[in-house]
C-alpha cells in the first residue's frame, strides 16, 4: 500500500469534520448511532441456535426460575381464602391413629369455612388431604421436587410442585392463618421452626401452632423452655401461640384462633 496516498491520520488538537449520525438504532431504552450500531437484532439473538446450554445452569437463569416460581404460587393462591396447614411425617401409615388424627382434623377445618394446606405428599399430608377433600372443601397440595416422592397424592384438588424449599414455605406462611403440627422428622421441624421464628421475630401476624401428641413433642418443648431459654437464646414462649395437645378438638380451635386476629 502507497502511504503518500493516504490521508494523514487527524493529530490530538486538530479539528476533525464529522457529520451528523443520519441512522439510529434503538435496543429497549438505549439509542445506538453510527459504530455502535450493532449487527444483530435481540429478537435474531432470541431465534439464534446455541452453542452451549451452560447458562441453563448459571444463578442469572435460577433468579428468573425462582421468580417464576414465587408468581406462579401467588397466582394460584391469591384467591384462596381462609386456611389451615398441616405438617407431619411423609412416613405415617393409614392405619395409624396420627393418620386419623390428621384426616379428623381437617374435615373439621373445612367445616369451619377453611381450606387445608399440606405439603401433597403422603402420611400425614395425605390424611390432611383426604380429610378436607371428603368434607367437600378446598384441599391444598404445595409438593417439593425429591428424587424418592413419587408427586402429589390423590386427594389434593388444588395443587403445585416446587423446585425450592424456601419458595414453597413462603406459600404455607403467606396464605395459612393457623397450623397443626403432627409428628414427623427433619421437614416437619423445618417447617414448624420456620412458622415460629417468623413469629417470634414479627416478621409476620401472630399464627397459632398446634402440637399434636404429647409424648412425641413434650421432651422437645421441655428442653426449650428449659434448656435453651435458660440459656437466654430465647425468650418466653407465647402459650397462646403455641399449643401441645392430644385432644384434635382443640388443636382445630387452637389453629382456626388465627381466623380472628
Amino acid at each position: 500500500m502507497d502511504i503518500d496516498n493516504e490521508s494523514p491520520a487527524p493529530q490530538h488538537g486538530d479539528a476533525v469534520q464529522v457529520q451528523p449520525f443520519d441512522e439510529t438504532y434503538r435496543r429497549g431504552p438505549v439509542i445506538m448511532r453510527g459504530r455502535m450500531v450493532p449487527k444483530d437484532t435481540t429478537y435474531g439473538n432470541l431465534l439464534a441456535p446455541e452453542d452451549s446450554t451452560d447458562w441453563l445452569h448459571m444463578d442469572p437463569w435460577r433468579v428468573m426460575r425462582i421468580q417464576a416460581e414465587f408468581v406462579d404460587g401467588f397466582g394460584a393462591l391469591a384467591e384462596l381464602g381462609p386456611a389451615v396447614a398441616v405438617f407431619g411425617s411423609a412416613r405415617t401409615s393409614v392405619d395409624d391413629k396420627m393418620y386419623a388424627a390428621a384426616r379428623d382434623a381437617a374435615t373439621q377445618v373445612v367445616r369451619a369455612g377453611c381450606a387445608v394446606i399440606t405439603g401433597g405428599g403422603p402420611g400425614i399430608m395425605e390424611a390432611a388431604n383426604r380429610g378436607a377433600a371428603e368434607a367437600g372443601g378446598v384441599s391444598v397440595g404445595l409438593g417439593i421436587e425429591l428424587p424418592f416422592e413419587e408427586g402429589l397424592n390423590p386427594w389434593v384438588n388444588l395443587g403445585m410442585s416446587f423446585r425450592y424449599f424456601f419458595v414453597r414455605k413462603t406459600m404455607f406462611v403467606k396464605y395459612s392463618s393457623g397450623a397443626m403440627v403432627f409428628p414427623g422428622g427433619f421437614g416437619t421441624l423445618d417447617e414448624m421452626f420456620e412458622l415460629l421464628t417468623l413469629v417470634q421475630t414479627h416478621k409476620v401476624k401472630e399464627t397459632p401452632v398446634a402440637l399434636v401428641g404429647e409424648d412425641y413433642w413434650r421432651g422437645l418443648f421441655d428442653w426449650i423452655e428449659g434448656t435453651v431459654r435458660d440459656a437466654g437464646m430465647i425468650g418466653e414462649l407465647d402459650h397462646r401461640m403455641v399449643k401441645i395437645t392430644d385432644d384434635v378438638d382443640e388443636a382445630v380451635a387452637v389453629a382456626l384462633s388465627g381466623m380472628r386476629r
